[in-house]
C-alpha cells in the first residue's frame, strides 16, 4: 500500500511539475512579433532641410507606396511620386518637390512660385591627388 501511495504521489507531483505550455506561449510571442512586421513593413524615410532663410522642411518618403508627405510653414502636402521626372519627384495637382543632385526643392505649380529650395552642401574631402 505504501509502495502504491508513493507511485501516485510521484506521478501527481512529475504531472504538476512538467504540464507547462511553455510551446504556446511561445507561439503567441510569434504571433505578435509576424503583426508588427506587417505594420512596420513600409520602408520610410524622414529629413528636415533648412534653407538659407531658416525655413525647415520636414520630408517623409514612403518608398514601399510611393509618396511623399512633404511639412513646410505648418501646411502638410501629400503627393505621388512621378516617374515621368527626374530622379526623385512627387507631385499633386497644385505642388511638385523634387530632389535632384541634392538640391530639394518644393514649388507652386500654377504660379511657377518656388516656396521652398535648399542646396546639400558638397562634402570636403581630405584626400590628396597624387602628381605624377
Amino acid at each position: 500500500m505504501k509502495n502504491m501511495f508513493l507511485i501516485i504521489t510521484l506521478i501527481i507531483v512529475f504531472a504538476l511539475t512538467a504540464c507547462k505550455h511553455q510551446a504556446k506561449e511561445e507561439e503567441v510571442n510569434l504571433q505578435n512579433l509576424s503583426d508588427t512586421e506587417t505594420v512596420n513593413s513600409d520602408k520610410i524615410t524622414k529629413n528636415v532641410f533648412t534653407d538659407t532663410y531658416g525655413d525647415k522642411l520636414e520630408v517623409t518618403l514612403n518608398e514601399t507606396k510611393n509618396t511623399v508627405i512633404v511639412h513646410l510653414n505648418g501646411k502638410t502636402y501629400e503627393m505621388k511620386k512621378s516617374d515621368e521626372l527626374p530622379e526623385y519627384t512627387a507631385t499633386n495637382p497644385d505642388y511638385q518637390y523634387s530632389d535632384i543632385r541634392g538640391e530639394v526643392t518644393l514649388l507652386r505649380k500654377g504660379y511657377n512660385m518656388v516656396l521652398f529650395h535648399h542646396k546639400k552642401d558638397k562634402p570636403s574631402s581630405n584626400t590628396k591627388m597624387a602628381s605624377y
